[in-house]
């Protein structure tokens, strides 16, 4: 249970935070609000996502439970081949700790994909994808108040620099909002897509699940990166995080990494 919260945990922080040469400076000055709203329409545009191209890369994640020390208590690393099909992104397992799984470990991944790519199906219109890349929506920026900084370069890319802060008396109304509720922050938009280039985030306040009695967060600090392909579509190409709290009685340090590379579209990878 507690790492089905945690896992919704990275997606609500990504949430507080989905061409060579510079881009140009944009010519009109935009407010912050202004920013982050054509960000908002660029995510969750259906056409914009169903339209993207077929994608294959891969993915690796290292999720390692330390002591209070710092030293590995126990690590697990996973590798996935990942393809994103109309938009929707799919995660097969190809090894654990650096073993290829099993024949029944293989035919129960494989039930659980079907299962996966059924659900996302079944979504209802507009409301279809994932937590891995279309993460950004109107009804979570708006816990923030925002504050642009200045234009950056990143990537080869201009980029306008935000902080953030969560408004006062945010309402709770499911685990996620919780911790999206103690987010602040850094995030870059690029000046062109009005994609999220980079976002750093850290909780400003310690939180409580369930009052407590299950654990709690006092302290995290987690960056995403993304990439943009020579096509224009954007990837989240690398993430790490730190989180310290209590679980349960123990205490809990965990430190993750997820790195994916080796992008490349469907179609070509098949031929």
């Amino acid at each position: 249970m507690y790492r089905y919260q945690l896992r919704h945990l990275f997606a609500a922080l990504m949430v507080a935070l989905p061409l060579t040469g510079l881009a140009a400076k944009a010519s009109t000055v935009l407010s912050p609000d202004e920013i982050m709203s054509k960000a908002v329409e660029r995510a969750e545009s259906a056409t914009s996502r169903e339209s993207r191209p077929n994608y294959l890369y891969t993915k690796r994640t290292v999720t390692e439970d330390l002591d209070l020390q710092g030293r590995v208590k126990d690590r697990k690393e996973k590798l996935y081949t990942v393809s994103v099909e109309a938009g929707l992104s799919y995660l097969k397992l190809l090894q654990f700790n650096g073993q290829n799984l099993s024949a029944a470990e293989l035919k129960k991944q494989e039930e659980r994909e079907a299962a996966e790519r059924q659900k996302m199906l079944d979504a209802k219109p507009g409301k279809k994808g994932d937590e891995r890349e279309n993460f950004l929506t109107a009804e979570l920026v708006q816990k923030y108040n925002f504050s642009l900084i200045g234009e950056r370069e990143i990537n080869g890319r201009m980029a306008y620099l935000l902080s953030f802060d969560p408004k006062s008396n945010l309402p709770v109304k499911k685990l996620t909002d919780r911790f999206a509720n103690q987010m602040a922050g850094m995030v870059w938009i690029d000046t062109e897509d009005f994609e999220i280039a980079r976002a750093e985030v850290h909780l400003k306040a310690e939180v409580a699940l369930w009052g407590g009695m299950v654990g709690t967060l006092r302290h995290c600090r987690f960056t995403l990166e993304r990439a943009r392909m020579p096509d224009g579509v954007w990837f989240n190409s690398d993430s790490h995080g730190i989180f310290e709290g209590r679980k349960l009685l123990e205490p809990m340090l965990i430190r993750t990494r997820s790195e994916s590379s080796n992008f490349r579209r469907a179609s070509l990878a098949m031929q």
